[in-house]
C-alpha cells in the first residue's frame, strides 16, 4: 500500500527516527542502524510517537514504531515529508491505514519475528495460573508457607483449545501437546495437512470454545474479531475454563469477562493485552482531548481496572514479544524493511484487511 519507492532513495539523504527505543535496546538499535547512519541521519528516541513528541521531528522522511505509539491522522499530519512506516510489530491497528493510502506513504511490518517467544508468554501466563504461583510467591516472600488455597490443577491430559493457526496458534499447538494436552483449533482458514502432521483438529468456534479447558488467543485484531468473545461465547464455555490472550485486547469483551469471572463461568484469565492499555498508560491524555470522553472509552477504561485488580486474572504489560532474540530479529528486519524501501523494492509492505 502507499508509496512504493520506485524511485530509489538510498543516495538520497533521508530523517529517520526510530520511537520507543528504551535504554536496553539503544545498543542494539545502534549497531542495527549502523549502515544507514553511513548515509542517514538516525535518531532514536525512548519516547513513544503522539501529537506532542511529533512536532521536533517534522523532517521525518521514515519512523519506526512499535504498537505503543499514536499514528493516527492527527499525528501523522504533523510529519508532512513521511513517506514510510516501518512499525517494529506484527499487527497494525496501531497505524491508520487509510490516512497512509491516501497520502502516499508506504507501511511495513515485521510478519515473524515472535512465535516462539509469544507462544511461551501464552503458557508462562497459564502455568502461573495454575499452580497459583502469584499467590505463593508472595506468600513465601512474608513467611507465610501454608498451602491454604493453593491447590492448582494439570494440563497433562486437558483440552486446549487455540484460536488462530498462524506461526504463533502453531507454536503454541506444538507446546500444548509437548505437555499431553488434547488439542481443538479454530480458524477462518484450516490448516488439514498441519493438523494432521502435528496431531490436533479444527472445529468451529462454539466448539472449541465449548469443550476447552483452556482457551487460548492468537487472532489478529481487524473489525471481524472484535469482541469475537463476549457474552455469547462466555456463556457455552466449560465451566471453570482458563482464557489466555496474548493477541490484541480488542477481540475480547472486557465487560463479559469480568462478569463470567464474577459468576465463575471462567476460573481465571491471563492478560498480556487489554483494550485501553494506552490510556492505561497515560490517562491524562483524557483531559488533554479537545471532546470529553464518550461514556464507552470511560466504561472500557474502568472495565481494565477491574480486571488489573481482579484475584482470577494475571496482566502483564503487553511483553510477550520481550526476549532477546525476538528483539533482535525485530530490529533486523525493520532495518531491512527500510534498506528495501530505500533501494526502490518495499517488502513486507502492509495492504490492509
Amino acid at each position: 500500500m502507499g508509496l512504493q519507492a520506485k524511485t530509489p532513495w538510498e543516495a538520497r539523504f533521508m530523517n529517520m527516527v526510530f520511537f520507543e527505543i528504551g535504554a536496553e535496546d539503544q545498543e542494539m538499535c545502534a549497531v542495527a542502524c549502523a549502515g544507514l547512519r553511513q548515509r542517514h541521519d538516525v535518531l532514536c528516541t525512548p519516547t513513544a510517537l503522539t501529537q506532542k513528541t511529533a512536532l521536533p521531528h517534522v523532517q521525518a522522511v521514515v519512523i519506526s514504531t512499535f504498537v505503543h505509539s499514536r499514528l493516527d491522522a492527527q499525528v501523522l499530519e504533523l510529519l508532512p515529508g513521511l513517506r514510510l512506516i516501518a512499525s517494529r510489530s506484527t499487527g497494525f491497528d496501531h497505524i491508520d491505514l487509510d490516512y497512509c493510502r491516501s497520502h502516499s506513504i508506504a507501511v511495513c511490518n515485521v510478519p515473524d519475528y515472535g512465535a516462539a517467544t509469544i507462544a511461551e508468554h501464552a503458557f508462562a501466563l497459564l502455568l502461573a495460573l495454575c499452580r497459583r504461583i502469584p499467590t505463593a510467591t508472595e506468600r513465601t516472600r512474608r513467611g507465610d508457607f501454608s498451602l491454604d488455597g493453593l491447590r492448582g490443577f494439570e494440563l497433562y491430559g486437558k483440552t486446549l483449545g487455540v484460536l488462530g493457526t498462524g506461526r504463533i496458534g502453531r507454536r503454541a499447538i506444538a507446546i500444548g501437546l509437548g505437555l499431553g494436552m488434547e488439542v481443538m483449533a479454530y480458524d477462518l482458514y484450516p490448516k488439514t495437512e498441519t493438523a494432521a502432521a502435528l496431531g490436533f483438529s479444527y472445529a468451529a468456534l462454539d466448539e472449541v470454545l465449548a469443550q476447552a479447558d483452556v482457551i487460548t488467543i492468537h487472532l489478529p485484531a481487524t473489525p471481524q474479531t472484535r469482541h469475537l468473545i463476549a457474552e455469547p461465547q462466555f456463556a457455552i464455555m466449560k465451566k471453570g475454563a482458563v482464557l489466555i490472550n496474548t493477541a490484541r485486547g480488542s477481540i475480547v469483551d472486557a465487560e463479559a469477562l469480568i462478569r463470567a469471572l464474577d459468576q465463575g463461568i471462567i476460573a481465571a484469565a491471563g492478560l498480556d493485552v487489554l483494550p485501553e492499555e494506552k490510556l492505561l498508560r497515560d490517562e491524562s491524555v483524557l483531559f488533554q482531548q479537545e471532546s470529553k470522553p464518550a461514556v464507552d472509552e470511560l466504561r472500557a477504561l474502568l472495565a481494565d481496572h477491574v480486571l488489573l485488580q481482579h484475584p482470577n486474572v494475571l496482566v502483564t504489560p503487553h511483553s510477550a514479544f520481550n526476549t532477546h532474540e525476538a528483539m533482535a530479529r525485530i530490529m533486523t528486519t525493520t532495518v531491512g524493511n527500510i534498506l528495501a524501501f530505500a533501494q526502490g523494492k518495499p517488502q513486507n509492505v502492509v495492504t490492509g484487511r
